[in-house]
Parts: structure tokens; sequence; C-alpha cells
């Protein structure tokens, strides 16, 4: 079952030639999805348009052809929607909602503003229940626009985004794409055709 998925990617058509030093060899591998039978997480960090998402949305479909449970969400709007539990005591039934798929897929840590509270647990606290709930037992994969020693600033509280990244981190399957973004270089290439667009309109 997917959830939360509202845009479709394949691995088919992901621009590998833009990422040469991508391991195209070990994505498909991925793909298999034997990382989520194993129980292992995985973690994706680059900047913003190198294909993190495009890779994890990729695995979800995949999943769902393998019957693989799974949720996906942005970072952002999953404690969004674990603080709405605090509010409405609601908390525990959204945290075993979040902790029940086989995979979960969180998008984007590092983007978008988290909201603070100061009357309640900090946005780490909330994430480290989740993490520390399915660490071991359920896959979590991750994708963050933002190096992994920032999570504490992100996040609102450096010891416990440790604790996180002690859980989830230090012990997943990594891919660091070191490259260029993909959005800017469609951005480009449509703003340098606009020029000629007028030009030819002018000479016509």
């Amino acid at each position: 079952m997917v959830s939360g998925l509202r845009e479709y990617k394949t691995l088919e058509a992901f621009d590998w030639n833009f990422q040469p030093t991508l391991d195209k060899a070990f994505i498909l591998e991925l793909a298999r999805l034997d990382f989520v039978r194993r129980h292992d997480d995985l973690v994706i960090t680059g900047k913003s348009g190198t294909g993190k998402s495009h890779i994890l949305k990729a695995l979800a479909l995949r999943a769902c052809e393998q019957a693989i449970s799974l949720r996906y969400a942005r970072s952002v709007d999953l404690l969004d929607d674990l603080y709405a539990g605090l509010a409405d005591n609601t908390y525990g039934r959204r945290l075993k909602a979040w902790t029940r798929p086989e995979l979960l897929i969180i998008d984007d840590v590092g983007l978008g503003q988290v909201k603070k509270r100061d009357d309640e647990p900090t946005a780490a606290h909330t994430l480290f229940n989740l993490i520390d709930q399915r660490h071991g037992r359920r896959s979590t994969a991750v994708t963050s626009n933002i190096a992994l020693s920032d999570w504490g600033r992100y996040l609102g509280d450096t010891t416990i985004a440790m604790a996180i990244l002690d859980r989830l981190a230090m012990n997943a399957l990594r891919i660091d794409i070191d490259g260029p973004s993909y959005r800017q270089h469609v951005g480009d290439l449509r703003a340098n055709k606009q020029p000629a667009a007028k030009n030819d309109a002018a000479s016509g």
C-alpha cells in the first residue's frame, strides 16, 4: 500500500548521465528492496535537485509492486502530524501509524520551516521517538538537504539529534550525491531558449 505519495517517479526515467558519480548498480540493487526485508535503513544526502527524492519515490513504486507496506512524507509534514497529536491527545495513535509500515520514507530533512513551540517537545524529540521505535524492526529511508552535523540546529536539539543519527544514519546504507541540480539545469535550458524565441519573433 502506498500512502502519501503524490508524485510518481521511476528509475527508468532517471537521468543517470547527469549524475555520473552516482553508483547506478548500487541503486538498482536497492530497487530489489532486500534492504527493507533486512530492516536496514537508508540515508541519501546531497544538495537540492540532485535526484534524492526521485530515487526514493522510485523505490516506493517498487515497494508497491512487491506489496510492501509503505508511507511517504516530507519531514515537515511528518513532524506537523506528530505535533498535532500532542495538541489533540492522539499522539500515541499517530506514532503507531508512522511506525507500522515496512518502509517509511522521510523526504527533505532540512527543507522547510520546522514549527517550534516553547511548551512542547522539540522536533528532535518527536522524530527520535519514531526512529527509536522503528530501528531494527522496520526500514526507514531518509533524504537530507543539509549536512548530518546540522540536524541538531534544524531539529532544535543537538543532543537528541545525535541520538537519532546514532540509531539511523551511522549504520545505514549511505548515498551522498555530489553533483549539480537537475532542476537548475532544466531551468537554465528554458531560460536559454527564451531569448532565441524572442529574436525569432522579432526577425519575423
